[in-house]
């Protein structure tokens, strides 16, 4: 069998190591051929042996073969790969790469290597967060050194929070879509995505909201990216991060903040996919100090917010696609085609509330597609990744027609 591609993965010292040996082993069983190489430090985290024995390849870990005069060549190692992976890549080899520092086998493969080259960092918190340290990334970002995102969660010093490499599926998908796609489909689009909640603010200290989290929009983001399209996606509050290199991320709180900064890039977008959950009403007038308990009933005057998706809407021109949502509790499919027909929109992923163990709070959702001639397609329970493919795969055979 013919193999996918040539994958020269360094791995460099970190706790995270281990988890490379994992990823090694999905790729050589998506028939991938990875050749590892290693710094000291990696070493004394997971043994060569363990990689020889996944990658089926010695790994590399010196100039020199010990107690051999033969030479591991950098340059050949270079030529040969299709993409140079390091995972984890270490402060230290992140740094070194950024200044062109060359004194062991990895980086003097990464400054011969032909191929692109991708990193996924691993370090504990107070590292990622240095300023050296998002300098040397930005350093790499610029020379075309493409970046899987770090992950936030407990890291070995015991902090929680950002640095923990992407796990192991996580990179493997990431590579295979950018880098090996194939024949798969691309969607060289501008678009536009708002997604997450919005905060109404009733006072400083609370708000009106909704349990949305943004999963659905970050996932339609994600997949967008990884087809070459170019997304400005308008967060509301959410503890979601995403950094890719096609993705621009603005983070705002209210439904007057979404308007504003959606409104900037509706008129370029070629499409427009209102993921967001919109709080629909905010208070008249908010406190500018907490609210105290006074052992009376709060009389709180509302009133509705701005319907976003119809103020852009009814600027919308010709070719351009609108894509929204819409979760009901009753009567859903007269109340989607209503909102369909209201808002002058191309597509409808309808959502009930009714379906147990999807919608707000979870990964899986079930969903029912309704386009401007009526007509209907309804999905299975999967995951919200899945959703957001199933509506990629829409756009793109709605630009191909």
């Amino acid at each position: 069998m013919t193999t996918k591609g040539h994958i020269l993965l360094g791995v460099c010292g970190s706790i995270a190591a281990y988890k490379s040996a994992y990823l090694t082993r999905l790729l050589v069983q998506d028939n991938f051929e990875v050749k590892v190489i290693m710094t000291d430090a990696a070493s004394g985290f997971v043994s060569p042996l363990t990689f020889s024995t996944l990658s089926g390849h010695a790994a590399i870990c010196d100039f020199t073969i010990e107690n051999q005069s033969v030479w591991n060549n950098h340059v050949e190692l270079g030529l040969w790969a299709n993409l140079m992976l390091i995972a984890p890549a270490s402060a230290n080899t992140i740094a070194k790469m950024a200044a062109g520092i060359a004194d062991n086998i990895l980086l003097t493969t990464y400054l011969s290597c032909k191929a692109p080259v991708a990193i996924a960092p691993a370090m504990d918190l107070d590292m990622w967060q240095h300023h050296t340290s998002k300098r040397n990334l930005d350093i790499l970002k610029a020379d075309g050194v493409h970046y899987i995102a770090v992950e936030s969660g407990l890291l070995a010093s015991g902090l929680e929070g950002e640095g923990r490499m992407a796990e192991p599926e996580v990179i493997f998908n990431f590579i295979k879509q950018k880098f090996f796609a194939g024949k798969k489909k691309s969607l060289n689009k501008k678009i536009l995505i708002t997604g997450g909640p919005t905060y109404e603010p009733i006072d400083p200290v609370r708000f009106i909201g909704n349990h949305a989290t943004g999963t659905m929009a970050v996932e339609l983001a994600k997949d967008l990216a990884g087809r070459g399209a170019s997304i400005n996606l308008i967060l509301g509050p959410s503890t979601l991060t995403l950094e890719h290199e096609n993705i621009n991320v603005v983070r705002i709180n209210t439904a007057e903040q979404m308007l504003a900064e959606a409104s900037k890039y509706f008129p370029a977008a070629d499409i427009f996919i209102s993921a967001a959950a919109v709080a629909d009403f905010t208070p008249v007038e908010t406190a500018k100090n907490k609210i105290k308990k006074s052992g009376k009933a709060l009389n709180l005057p509302l009133k509705t917010t701005v319907d976003i998706l119809k103020t852009l809407s009814k600027n919308k021109r010709e070719g351009q696609i609108i894509v929204g949502f819409a979760l009901e509790t009753e009567n859903a499919i007269e109340n989607a085609q209503k909102k369909l027909q209201d808002k002058n929109l191309d597509l409808i992923v309808l959502n009930s509330l009714q379906d147990k163990g999807a919608g707000f709070g979870y990964t899986n959702n079930r969903v029912t597609f309704i386009d401007r001639n009526n007509k209907m397609t309804k999905f299975e329970l999967k995951p919200k990744s899945k959703v957001a493919g199933d509506i990629v795969n829409y756009l793109i055979e709605k630009f191909d027609a």
